[in-house]
């Protein structure tokens, strides 16, 4: 494949990229916005999926395991 070719390639696959970036993002914006704003941690998982994480169970598995055993 020419040089040209080539260049012009990555550039569509770079618009394309950035298309489905920004589709994604509008996709899960209200999602986002309100997990957020109950300060819980949003990752993105894939095109469209996100896992959701309330950091407050995180301090429930502290005080599980600093429990003493029966």
């Amino acid at each position: 494949m020419h040089f040209h070719g080539t260049n012009r390639l990555l550039r569509i696959k770079a618009q394309l990229g950035g298309l489905a970036g920004q589709a994604d993002r509008d996709l899960c914006v209200d999602q986002d916005w309100w997990a957020h704003r109950l300060g819980w941690t949003v990752t993105r998982t894939g095109f469209g999926a996100r896992r959701y994480r309330d950091p407050r169970f995180d301090l429930v598995l502290e005080l599980e395991r600093a429990a003493p055993r029966a």
